[in-house]
């Protein structure tokens, strides 16, 4: 899970769409729940997670590029994520020209972290290089089509709202330029009333602050996990299923939940009874609307509206930790996985020749945390391993999305791997199990 939100930052600046009907279509990539989209800045164009829980757009893996961007106007600052590692250093960056699609700001302030365990690539599979939050949104109409994977801004002016018998419209309330939404969720047949962030940047479903008074609990039905990683480190908690979260007359049944430990939310718990937030699992079930203009959030179930809520039977995860060397030779590979190259700045490399042989470069898949009582855990798996066959099948011909899909598959199915531990080859094999049995 990603999460980048709640970074206590704040600004003001314009975004103008520069198109003759003053619309403009914008397409992304949905990655583990999570919006990719393309940002050029001051003319070098990179790749920034679309996340409506920070405020002023966010730079890092600044020092791995490699191409050079001008940084305008900076100084030294600090900010505090979401984690309980303390801040991290940072510079203010004012006056820059970010440009989205055909939208345009000419005066952006952005943040600049040069902290090198910034870095979300690995665990998306694709490059990272920064946040865009809610300076996108203030200023037009953003709609997000997750199943088309397109953002459809327009000026609020030339916005025209189109009758939906399937919608329902939310007032939207603002903390440090963030939005929040008045829900209900359902624990153990009873009915709360919940605030929540509405934070993009997450790829969990739901995140609630456990309140046992209030009925906000997870009982004994749940699982240990690492919940997810911010700008201050990782984020450890529970993770279980609940009844229903309700949006009015919208009903999600037995969405996935997670409750992060107090020690990592003890400043969240203070915004205005907020009670926890909505992720990309959940948001991806809807066409959403952004007005924030007139301070409201439109929602219009589309085809993964009931799509069932899984979890992980394997106990893995996996990161994408660069490039590993494959020898081809008269049609025979042969692995050199030690050597791993850092994913963000060699994925435009896609083979060498040298005499008969081909060198091929694709992705190195590490197991960096094995859940403890799992069926990966049982099976002698270890944080470290490189992954090379999956179920028989070379592990080269996957993204990192796609291998992690075969560990959401149906209980009871074997997986079979084969990993590369410090040189040797080992076979492991196990059943997926769903860890809330």
């Amino acid at each position: 899970m990603i999460t980048c939100s709640n970074i206590l930052v704040l600004g003001q600046s314009k975004y103008e769409v520069n198109t003759r009907n003053e619309v403009d279509k914008i397409p992304f990539q949905l990655i583990n729940n999570v919006i990719v989209i393309p940002v050029e800045i001051n003319g070098v164009k990179r790749s920034f997670l679309l996340d409506t829980g920070v405020s002023r757009p966010i730079l890092f893996n600044f020092l791995k590029g490699t191409d050079t961007i001008p940084i305008l106007h900076a100084e030294k600052i600090f900010l505090k994520g979401l984690g309980n590692d303390g801040r991290v250093e940072a510079l203010r960056s004012s006056f820059n020209t970010f440009k989205v699609g055909n939208t345009v700001n000419l005066e952006q302030t952005f943040y600049i972290v040069f902290d090198s365990s910034v870095d979300f690539a690995p665990k998306l599979g694709v490059p990272i290089h920064g946040i865009l939050g809610s300076d996108f949104f203030k200023d037009l109409i953003v709609e997000i089509n997750y199943a088309k994977q397109y953002l459809k801004v327009t000026t609020p002016e030339r916005y025209k709202k189109k009758k939906c018998k399937r919608c329902e419209t939310f007032e939207l309330q603002f903390y440090n330029e963030k939005p929040y939404l008045e829900a209900s969720v359902t624990i153990n047949k009873k009915r709360i009333p919940v605030k929540l962030l509405i934070d993009s940047g997450s790829s969990d479903a739901l995140w609630l602050f456990e309140n046992e008074p209030e009925g906000l609990f997870v009982g004994d039905y749940y699982f240990r996990d690492i919940l997810g990683y911010g700008l201050s480190g990782s984020v450890h908690g529970k993770r279980s299923k609940i009844d229903a979260v309700t949006f009015n007359d919208l009903i999600v049944l037995h969405p996935k939940v997670a409750f992060p430990d107090p020690s990592y939310i003890k400043d969240l718990v203070k915004i205005e009874d907020r009670k926890g937030s909505i992720g990309g699992e959940l948001l991806k079930r809807f066409i959403c609307v952004f007005n924030y203009k007139e301070h409201t959030i439109t929602l219009k179930p589309n085809g993964h509206y009931k799509t069932p809520f899984s979890y992980n039977k394997s106990g893995l995860t996996v990161e994408n930790s660069g490039l590993r060397i494959i020898t081809e030779l008269h049609s025979k590979l042969q692995y050199a996985t030690h050597s791993v190259i850092d994913i963000n700045n060699s994925l435009q490399v896609k083979a060498i020749s040298v005499t008969e042989n081909k060198l091929l470069l694709k992705p190195a898949f590490t197991i960096t945390q094995v859940r403890w009582d799992s069926p990966a855990y049982y099976a002698g798996l270890k944080s470290g391993d490189i992954i090379i066959l999956l179920n028989g099948i070379d592990t080269r011909t996957y993204s990192l999305q796609e291998l992690m899909s075969k560990f959401y598959q149906n209980e009871g199915k074997k997986i079979k791997l084969e990993v590369d531990r410090e040189g040797q080859l080992l076979k492991k094999q196990f059943y997926l199990k769903s860890p809330l049995n």
